[in-house]
């Protein structure tokens, strides 16, 4: 062991000697900067499907060498993120998983937990460790050029652990992303993910609808689209995220995403009626109560 290794283990920090990371978009990116701006990743290498963007990862100084073979990148690393469409994550890691060393850490950044964690301990080996995880942070771009390392600032993560965690790679991933800025909260993955179909999952759900809803409208000889302003801007931006990953997400998740559609249909029918019978009372009230949790969450600063 090196004495640059023994001193950081002495003082209580972490250092990987290598980190692979697979999916060097926005988070996997984002996420490579601050593992390397802090020290904590002697060697980063990703992985990934697209070349150019693989390219652009090391010509940015996000990675320091790259490969399109995931079994390949994973050799001699002690920490794999796999940070990619959720639908792929368990196919990616049960690839690996012969390649990787005694004791390495393998996390990822699926924004469904369930499916993915039940997947990947039916066939993890003692030897390796997963630990499951979710930064609650995102922007509607993608690509490595979209990455920074503000990104989990002063945002949550979310760690889905079973009784079948290694308690110490649990640690290791908790302290990962505290330095990078995150609040870090330990679930259950079932919980994980009726919440996250409530605040993340309904929302994009709703936005791809709407914009589909308005830009369908052919009722004259225009688009109608382009007199939007301001309110549909904000509301829609995230329709702009990228289709492939919300697809998953929106099968992975079904249930729960089934469940809050449900809801969310019970009460757009009940402001339907509201407006059919010229309830203005009753409208203002839904409206004054919507208004108070929007801006009871922004004075709390949780967004």
């Amino acid at each position: 062991m090196k004495k640059s290794e023994v001193r950081s283990q002495e003082s209580g920090e972490i250092h990987f000697r290598k980190v692979a990371i697979i999916g060097v978009g926005l988070i996997g990116g984002s996420l490579a900067i601050i593992l390397r701006e802090k020290g904590i990743a002697k060697n980063i290498v990703g992985i990934g499907r697209r070349l150019k963007n693989l390219e652009t990862a090391k010509k940015l100084g996000v990675v320091d060498s790259y490969t399109q073979d995931a079994r390949e990148g994973v050799k001699d690393a002690d920490l794999v993120v796999v940070a990619i469409p959720v639908a792929s994550i368990a196919e990616v890691i049960k690839e690996a998983l012969p390649y990787l060393k005694k004791g390495a850490i393998v996390t990822d950044a699926g924004s469904v937990k369930k499916n993915i964690v039940d997947e990947i301990e039916k066939i993890l080996p003692d030897t390796i460790h997963f630990v499951g995880g979710h930064p609650i942070a995102g922007t509607e771009n993608a690509g490595v050029e979209a990455a920074f390392p503000a990104l989990f600032q002063n945002r949550k993560f979310i760690i889905t652990p079973t009784k079948k965690t290694n308690k110490a790679a649990l640690q290791k991933i908790k302290k990962i992303w505290e330095i990078a800025g995150s609040e870090v909260i330990v679930m259950g993955a079932d919980k994980h993910d009726k919440i996250l179909a409530a605040v993340s999952h309904l929302p994009h759900v709703v936005a791809y609808g709407l914009v589909n809803t308005v830009s369908g409208i052919n009722d004259f000889n225009e688009s109608i689209i382009k007199y939007s302003a301001g309110g549909f801007k904000d509301f829609t931006r995230i329709a702009s995220s990228p289709p492939e990953m919300w697809r998953d997400i929106c099968l992975l998740n079904k249930d729960a995403i089934l469940d809050v559609i449900r809801r969310f249909q019970k009460t757009l029918k009940g402001l339907e009626e509201m407006i059919k019978d010229s309830d203005g009372e009753g409208l203002q009230k839904e409206f004054e109560k919507a208004k108070a949790v929007r801006d009871g969450l922004k004075e709390s600063k949780l967004i």
